[in-house]
């Protein structure tokens, strides 16, 4: 087919689906191809598609989105490294650098330049949370991030086609599950050759220099949809503050969102300092990045994710901050302060638009089970429940569904054949959404114990078990996280989950929005019905027995 010159309205929109399914289906492949489970049933991976200049046009539906910020920077940082000229077909770039990928070691983000008749035309961008990169065993208490595992400097991972043999050596010797870890990153240098197939045969059909072309109107036609929503915001400062678990102590969380004509800057001076005693720092990509994503939901909701969105935003948090850690503060638990970045975020957008923004979120936890199988081989499994969603101004919050965030919960199924664990019980927690006009989204119940005589050497990762999902807009907060080892509370520290203990999770409640007492009464009665709310709750909560007079 010849070369387009311009694209009308009807072509920007198949051409631009067409390189949404392109990411799907390499989605599709990297889910159905990985090795380990916190990659094929959490789905803690990501799948996009950057144009020639290394800027995110495309990325699958259901992966994590934020690493829609997080990719095509790294990418430009690699290729800094790794100039485009120097580059050839089948060159594989790799790093795990939590100052370059998304805050964390287990992070591995492959770079692969796409060729079309000796032209790059497209990078495909992949990263995937692996099972263990050495370090220590523990989520929490690293001091640096020497402690916490292996860090790569970005290299060549193939070249011209042909594996790196040392890097792979590296890479198994400091794994304790090799298998696993070289299995999922297979997997995602994998799903790269179905993008490049796709990517050439885009062009065939719509000419050379297409991806290009259909990428500059993606980006600027998502710019200009993010200024014009920006822009019909009043200028003005707005600030939010709030308080999270943080490890022993609390983290605060400081914000001011300035809006200015058609741009807007989150500014998190005044955040809690970095922490040299805790793994819960975040770099400065990985706060961009769960701030965009807070912001894409309340400006640009219906816009497939891509980097026009982004470029009229901006995020600062002061050197040294908890929100801006320099290397090499410990950052294996970085969730731990990012995933509450939308609540501050929405709290600070509250008043400016009071019915777009939504209440807390009771996600994410992380367990994890290790030890060796009846035939001596190391195994490694990783689960990520979820908490309930927060409530938004027209509709409950959702029960134990990931936000910020796409992690879904590994099949018991799964658990129980990839260790020793067995799930007696997961259940909604009923009364744990928070109370509001919308109430927020049930958290749930978790009951795990080992099979037979067999012990369980484990990890844990909870959060809001002393703050919880906060309330909106009059909306009362979530139920708090609890963990029980039998009758007993449990510290945040490895622990072995012997033959015949109990090990529960009662997971935090979404926090609801609005006055509860403007709930409507059949909303409440079928809650009851439905046992997501006691009765007695109803009473002492939306005060059931005052309305019925």
């Amino acid at each position: 087919m010849t070369e387009q010159n311009s694209l009308n309205a009807i072509d920007i929109q198949i051409q631009w689906n067409r390189l949404i399914s392109m990411m799907d289906e390499a989605d599709i492949a990297l889910l159905h191809s990985a090795f380990s489970t916190v990659v094929s049933d959490s789905r803690d991976y990501a799948v996009i598609l950057l144009d020639s200049q290394a800027r995110s046009i495309a990325q699958a539906q259901i992966c994590v989105p934020a690493f829609t910020c997080s990719l095509p920077a790294a990418a430009r940082k690699m290729l800094e490294e790794f100039p485009l000229d120097e580059l050839q077909p089948g060159d594989v770039l790799f790093t795990n650098d939590p100052w370059i990928c998304h805050g964390h070691l287990p992070d591995f983000y492959v770079i692969v330049p796409i060729f079309n008749e000796g032209r790059v035309i497209a990078f495909y961008a992949g990263a995937a949370h692996v099972s263990d990169v050495g370090g220590r065993i523990d989520e929490l208490t690293a001091r640096d991030v020497y402690e916490e595992g292996v860090r790569i400097p970005p290299v060549k991972l193939y070249e011209a086609g042909v594996p790196v043999p040392v890097m792979f050596k590296i890479l198994r010797a400091n794994t304790r599950y090799p298998r696993l870890v070289l299995g999922d990153l297979g997997a995602l240098v994998g799903a790269g050759d179905i993008v490049a197939r796709r990517c050439r045969e885009f062009e065939a059909d719509y000419g050379a220099g297409a991806i290009d072309r259909i990428g500059e109107e993606i980006l600027n036609r998502s710019e200009n949809a993010m200024r014009d929503a920006i822009a019909a915001l009043p200028d003005g400062d707005y600030p939010a503050a709030i308080d999270v678990d943080g490890y022993q102590t609390a983290t605060h969380i400081a914000l001011t969102v300035r809006v200015r004509g058609e741009e807007m800057e989150l500014d998190y001076a005044g955040s809690s300092p970095q922490r040299a005693d805790a793994s819960i720092n975040c770099v400065s990509n990985v706060t961009h990045a769960h701030s965009m994503f807070a912001v894409k939901c309340l400006l640009a909701r219906d816009i497939p994710n891509n980097e026009g969105l982004f470029r009229p935003v901006r995020t600062t948090a002061p050197e040294g901050s908890i929100l801006n850690a320099q290397f090499p503060a410990p950052v294996r638990g970085r969730s731990m302060t990012s995933y509450h970045l939308h609540s501050a975020i929405f709290e600070a957008m509250a008043l400016l638009m009071p019915t777009a923004v939504q209440a807390g979120s009771g996600s994410f936890w992380w367990i994890s089970c290790a030890g060796r199988d009846s035939d001596g081989e190391p195994f490694g499994l990783h689960v990520l429940p979820n908490g309930g969603v927060g409530a938004t101004d027209d509709m409950d919050g959702h029960p134990v569904m990931a936000f910020p965030g796409n992690g879904t919960f590994t099949p018991a199924e799964i658990i129980e054949h990839r260790s020793p664990l067995m799930i007696l019980e997961r259940s909604l927690r009923d009364d744990s959404g928070g109370a509001g006009r919308r109430r927020g989204g049930l958290g749930q119940v978790i009951r795990i114990r080992t099979h037979g005589v067999q012990n369980a050497r484990m990890t844990l990762r909870p959060d809001k078990l002393t703050h919880p999902a906060r309330g909106i807009q009059g909306g009362e907060p979530g139920a708090r996280g609890e963990v029980w080892l039998d009758d007993r509370a449990l510290p945040l520290e490895p622990f072995v989950l012997n033959a015949g203990e109990i090990l529960t999770l009662k997971l935090p409640g979404g926090g609801g929005f609005g006055n509860p007492d403007d709930r409507d009464p059949q909303d409440i009665a079928r809650d009851i019905a439905n046992g997501y709310v006691s009765a007695l709750c109803a009473v002492e909560t939306y005060g059931v027995a005052r309305k019925a007079h």
